[in-house]
């Protein structure tokens, strides 16, 4: 065989070789299925908690309730045990739907600048109305200012509970702002802190919700966080 032919046949075997790896690649693809954040299992979503401190708030908890119903999300309230006066019926509500309920003292203190035994009393006293409420006793604290006692926790058997985002709701109460700070800095495992007390603040959890659950994130308690 002649040089020449050799080299016809060599080319005529790598166009059929390239056009047959082109066709098998283009199946392939067109058989891909690409996981939305919808088609995720509970295992594959990358959880995440909404926290809400200072509450209950007669007008602003039960719109955040019903906003957080519709979309099949439950969050976590750390309440002021004052605020819970004249409230107990939305306190009740907050545990019968699902949430996770916490202390967050009884007066809204910083403990670190109270002896050690007021400051188990501030946190025993609130998590103590919760159990009158709903007939629960509270395993988590969340310090007013992120301010723990030193060795408090040697004093009670309660948990910590601390943030990794920080949407600073009480200081801007805008709703744009807050949305575009928690969007831009969360990441699987954050702990989110807003409050229930301010309605921009309401708005924005429910935004922020949306936005978070479109991009695949699983919104759980912090127990859930925590403990698992």
């Amino acid at each position: 065989m002649s040089k020449n032919k050799i080299w016809l046949c060599l080319a005529v075997f790598l166009v059929l070789t390239a056009a047959a790896a082109l066709k098998y690649s283009t199946e392939s693809v067109g058989q891909m299925h690409i996981q939305t954040a919808g088609e995720l299992s509970d295992e594959e979503h990358p959880k995440i908690a909404l926290t809400f401190d200072d509450g209950p708030h007669a007008v602003y908890t039960p719109k955040l309730l019903d906003g957080l119903k519709k979309r099949g999300i439950h969050a976590t309230f750390f309440l002021i045990g004052k605020n819970i006066e004249g409230n107990e019926e939305l306190v009740k509500r907050i545990q019968e739907e699902g949430h996770l309920i916490g202390s967050h003292t009884y007066n809204h203190v910083q403990l670190n600048k109270l002896s050690e035994s007021k400051a188990r009393d501030e946190v025993l006293k609130g998590c103590n109305k919760i159990y009158e409420t709903t007939g629960t006793y509270s395993s988590f604290v969340r310090p007013p200012y992120g301010a723990w006692k030193k060795n408090l926790d040697f004093c009670i058997t309660m948990i910590p509970v601390s943030w990794n985002v920080d949407s600073l709701d009480w200081k801007t109460q805008n709703t744009e702002k807050i949305v575009k700070r928690v969007v831009k800095d969360v990441e699987e495992g954050d702990i989110i802190l807003m409050h229930d007390i301010f309605d921009t603040s309401v708005e924005a959890a429910l935004q922020i919700a949306d936005a978070l659950t479109e991009e695949g994130y699983q919104f759980v308690t912090v127990d859930e966080l925590l403990l698992e």
